[in-house]
């Protein structure tokens, strides 16, 4: 997407692309932007994270991600939990003919 200024903005991928993401998915973050290619800065709970540099990383601890690419700013926030039972609610109330997707796991 473009930003208003029409620059690329910075994009924050969660694979598998699933809401709200939970560890027992391995879950794997990909930072996207026009940035220079290998210079991510990475945040966990909104500090400076160990992993600069990579563009993209394997998530082993619950917390809050974003990234941040030089020319194209810092991504959304991203946040994934332990393996807990959580019931998400969507920015808008559910109306009839909506589509949403359940996933069970076992």
């Amino acid at each position: 997407p473009l930003s208003p200024a029409g620059s690329q903005t910075t994009q924050l991928l969660v694979a598998p692309p699933w809401r709200p993401a939970v560890l027992w998915d391995r879950v794997t973050l990909t930072c996207q932007g026009s940035g220079t290619t290998g210079s991510t800065t990475w945040y966990k709970d909104g500090r400076a994270w160990g992993l600069q540099g990579r563009d993209h990383v394997t998530v082993t601890e619950s917390g809050i991600y974003e990234c941040d690419r030089p020319g194209s700013g810092r991504s959304h926030s991203v946040s994934v939990l332990d393996d807990q039972l959580v019931l998400q609610v969507p920015a808008r109330a559910l109306l009839e003919g909506d589509r949403v997707t359940l996933r069970c796991r076992g």
